[in-house]
């Protein structure tokens, strides 16, 4: 808990926000910074970061997003579009009271980031995206699927995935955390991107291992755990099932020029550096301030290694908000 002498704790806040019950962390005072998790993952995938944004002087906020965590479930799959998480993030910011913030994502909060501040350019002062780079041009969801005929297409099918969780909860979690780790065996990402068959799964696609990496420890895993079987896994995969709608009422915007400084920092072992995927960014950012691939990484940037992250970051927002 906060004490009052000690505002670098981490403490947890429920508001309403566009009609749900939505769940933040923060810690920390000074310019705001939200920090925005992907699939499969919480607000406690910025654990690491929220007392260490802190301690710089920065207000740190981490929301279980719409449909995760603590935040409510509500049934529709429309409920969670990346347009509908945008305007909830909107919502908490506005809610918070600072006018502007700095946005991080990870993974899709890496897309939703991106988003935002083309949406919102008023609000999002600064972005940096882990993972997910800023893609210049517009993609159909249909063509990325045959282009990339993954396991994670599964996503966007109806009770596949909930169906490996529901089997088995904690090999889920830990086959999927070790697997897109820079501790997984080579190979492994282009298994996944080159799925062969409709029967193809994600968990029989990945690696195993008895022992946890050692990033993650035994009750970090069983804090997704828990909190996962509390939720389900449906309400967690609405941002995959939202695609084919977001892409048409979004397309014009994707378009819009970024103009706020941007960090981009991506594990060398993951897939959208491994592809070459990062290169587009470096002509249409006009103020992208770095690139860093963080060697032997792999997707689980804040995790696996949240000092060599958060020296990146800090830097980053003392450089472009603390002038």
């Amino acid at each position: 808990m906060n004490t009052a002498n000690d505002s670098t704790q981490i403490t947890h806040q429920y508001i309403t926000v566009n009609g749900i019950r939505y769940h933040y962390a923060e810690a920390g005072k000074g310019p705001l910074v939200v920090l925005l998790h992907g699939f499969p993952e919480l607000w406690y995938s910025w654990r690491h970061q929220l007392t260490a944004l802190a301690q710089a002087g920065y207000h740190a906020v981490a929301p279980d997003l719409r449909g995760f965590g603590a935040s409510e479930v509500t049934s529709l799959v429309a409920d969670y579009s990346l347009f509908q998480h945008a305007c909830d993030v909107k919502a908490l910011i506005d809610h918070i009271g600072d006018g502007k913030a700095v946005l991080a994502g990870h993974d899709w909060g890496a897309n939703l980031v991106w988003l935002m501040a083309q949406l919102y350019p008023e609000t999002v002062s600064a972005v940096a995206a882990l993972s997910i780079p800023f893609y210049p041009e517009p993609r159909d969801p249909a063509v990325i699927r045959r282009q990339w005929p993954s396991v994670f297409t599964n996503f966007e099918r109806k009770g596949i995935v909930e169906a490996e969780f529901e089997k088995k909860p904690e090999g889920f979690f830990k086959g999927f955390f070790y697997g897109l780790s820079g501790n997984a065996p080579e190979g492994t990402i282009e298994k996944l991107y080159t799925k062969t068959t409709p029967d193809d799964r994600l968990l029989t696609s990945l690696p195993t291992t008895d022992a946890l990496p050692a990033w993650l420890s035994q009750p970090d895993l069983d804090y997704y755990v828990n909190a996962y079987k509390k939720t389900g896994m449906s309400s967690a995969l609405g941002f995959y099932r939202n695609t084919d709608a977001d892409y048409p009422r979004l397309k014009e915007v994707y378009k819009k020029d970024i103009q706020q400084p941007v960090l981009f920092i991506g594990g060398a072992k993951e897939a959208a550096v491994r592809f070459g995927s990062t290169e587009p960014m470096k002509q249409v950012l006009p103020n992208l301030r770095k690139i860093i691939l963080l060697e032997g990484c792999g997707h689980w940037i804040q995790q696996e290694r949240p000092q060599e992250l958060n020296t990146a970051l800090i830097r980053f927002l003392n450089q472009e908000v603390k002038q």
